[in-house]
């Protein structure tokens, strides 16, 4: 799947608040979407649904409801939110369609690097890049004289300083949910020392090596100064646990850190800045991957709807609904200017070595699976991290037998 440069040139019913410029349409055609549930997607679906008959779901499960239901014939959503890590399954069963015809009568607004090719078509349109950085109280660090850490080893130093002093009920928070979000961490930490080597090039896996077994051990050591129920920390976890003032820092997704001044929910306004994600030694890559977001049209649904999707999409991607909305996102869309807390995200992806770019394969698809499903219990004290990779090495072996990437 070619992507293009991007960054540099629980589910809830969101229905129109008023607060937006009008649609420039009526719409009188039922449209209904599924995406995850973060700042930036609250936004958009709030400007779509002010077009009239949206009905927008958003729900950090995503990933896992939108295979079937994009399958279903018709499908039971018209827009997908996605990402160019979960755009993979739809693109595998064919469930989305191209979008060209659709961009050339309503598209006439988007830039260049908002058009997701495969081959020739485009299917997908981009809204926002998104990666990790670091995100910290620069209050307490100013208070306590502390330096913004730039490695995995400043990190934990600092780390120690902020548990001695007492100030948060933990120094650190990551997004460390046993499944989807803990292999994220692990691929992020795995391609900062190992770059986007995962798999071969005959699609065996590449992971369980010395660089393997340093991920995990690094991500056990952030462990021990989290809140002990890590295990269920997923972004939003991390999100409110910054907001509530109970952590100092987190490598936590960009897309999370508008959230920090949002004065209805956070107690920590203006309190918050970023930086680039840490290295996990010296000379790696920052420990994240870089992400696009955007939306994708269903095929199984008529022409018409398809017509109205596209069209209600294009007022939840315009200028108006950014300016609105400035920092929820890096936003790649006409009006965007970057903020404060952009400054970590810009950061990461421009550092030499740059982060990797996550990986818009099937194959990369089982190994994240693999991984999630085998490294919790590393973590759980129940295998070593050799036996946690060599299991998610079999699994991943197994998978891809079966979906015929190798012999």
């Amino acid at each position: 799947m070619k992507m293009k440069t991007l960054l540099m040139a629980g589910a809830v019913a969101v229905t129109a608040t008023g607060a937006w410029a009008e649609c420039a349409f009526q719409n009188d055609t039922t449209v209904k979407t599924l995406s995850a549930g973060f700042e930036a997607w609250k936004s958009v679906t709030e400007a779509m649904a002010e077009c009239g008959n949206v009905e927008a779901e958003l729900d950090q499960e995503f990933r896992t409801k939108q295979p079937a239901a994009f399958a279903a014939n018709p499908a039971l959503y018209h827009i997908g939110g996605v990402s160019n890590g979960t755009i993979t399954p739809l693109l595998n069963e064919g469930t989305i369609r191209p979008l060209n015809d659709l961009v050339e009568k309503y598209g006439q607004n988007l830039a260049p690097n908002q058009l997701i090719m495969v081959g020739d078509d485009i299917m997908a349109i981009a809204m926002m890049v998104n990666t990790q950085a670091l995100t910290y109280r620069a209050d307490i660090f100013e208070d306590l004289g502390l330096e913004v850490p730039t490695t995995y080893d400043e990190l934990f130093a600092v780390a120690d300083k902020i548990k001695e002093a007492g100030v948060v009920d933990y120094p650190l928070g990551g997004m460390t949910m046993s499944g989807w979000n803990l292999a994220l961490e692990w691929i992020n930490m795995y391609g900062g020392l190992a770059g986007n080597n995962y798999v071969n090039a005959d699609g065996t896996p590449n992971f369980n090596n010395a660089e393997g077994i340093q991920a995990l051990e690094t991500i056990k050591k952030a462990t021990e100064y989290m809140d002990p129920e890590y295990l269920v920390s997923d972004s939003t976890y991390v999100q409110q646990q910054m907001q509530q003032g109970k952590i100092a820092m987190a490598n936590l997704w960009a897309s999370r850190a508008g959230a920090m001044d949002n004065e209805a929910e956070s107690t920590v306004v203006g309190k918050v800045n970023t930086a680039a994600a840490p290295l996990p030694a010296e000379g790696a890559a920052p420990v994240a991957t870089l992400w696009w977001d955007g939306i994708v049209l269903a095929k199984n649904i008529s022409d018409e709807e398809a017509d109205a999707a596209f069209r209600v999409a294009m007022e939840g991607l315009d200028r108006e609904m950014v300016e609105a909305n400035n920092d929820d996102a890096i936003w790649i869309v006409e009006g965007y200017q970057p903020g404060r807390l952009a400054e970590g995200a810009i950061a990461t992806a421009t550092h030499a070595p740059a982060p990797v770019s996550y990986p818009s394969t099937t194959e990369m698809g089982l190994v994240h699976t693999a991984i999630g499903n085998q490294i919790p219990g590393f973590f759980t004290g129940e295998k070593s991290a050799e036996q946690a990779l060599a299991d998610a090495e079999e699994e991943y072996l197994t998978a891809a037998r079966e979906a015929g990437l190798i012999q």
